[in-house]
């Protein structure tokens, strides 16, 4: 069955999603590089162990461990990099929605109540939304209505 609200913008609220996301990548990068400090001091450690060959370890440590690095960073920082900004969508889509929905009422619109879709977040503030603007809402619809009726 097709989702009732299709995503037409492929990144709502840019800023938000991508500083979000570059805090993921962020995190990684430093993860990559106390990997790269820790397995070359593996190596080292080894190398210094090892009874013959412990130079030839060592001489070829720092490309081994840089090459690994290397290969996982071009890997896991996109991966990390698309994972963050498709996470943010859940709590981007419906910030963008609470602001789209209080400028209308505020402009004087008569919104339905707000409905968010059942895989995002802030469900509960939602409704307290809805309950926080429906008297607002009410009165803007009891204001037209009186409009309409001394029209006719």
């Amino acid at each position: 069955m097709a989702p009732k609200f299709k995503r037409r913008r492929k990144l709502i609220l840019a800023g938000l999603q991508l500083r979000m996301s570059g805090v993921f990548v962020g995190l990684v990068t430093l993860m990559l590089g106390l990997q790269f400090v820790l397995l070359t001091s593996e190596l080292h450690q080894v190398a210094n162990e090892l009874p013959s060959d412990g130079g030839l370890l060592l001489e070829r440590a720092f490309s081994l461990a840089t090459r690994l690095i290397v290969v996982s960073a071009a890997i896991f920082l996109p991966l990390t990099l698309l994972v963050g900004i498709l996470s943010t969508f859940r709590i981007a889509g419906p910030l963008y929605r609470f602001q789209r929905f209080l400028e209308a009422t505020r402009d004087g619109a008569q919104p339905d109540d707000f409905r968010l879709r059942d895989k995002d977040e802030l469900h509960e503030l939602a409704a307290l939304l809805n309950d926080a603007t429906r008297p607002l809402r009410e009165e803007q619809t009891d204001a037209i209505d009186e409009g309409d009726s001394r029209a006719a």
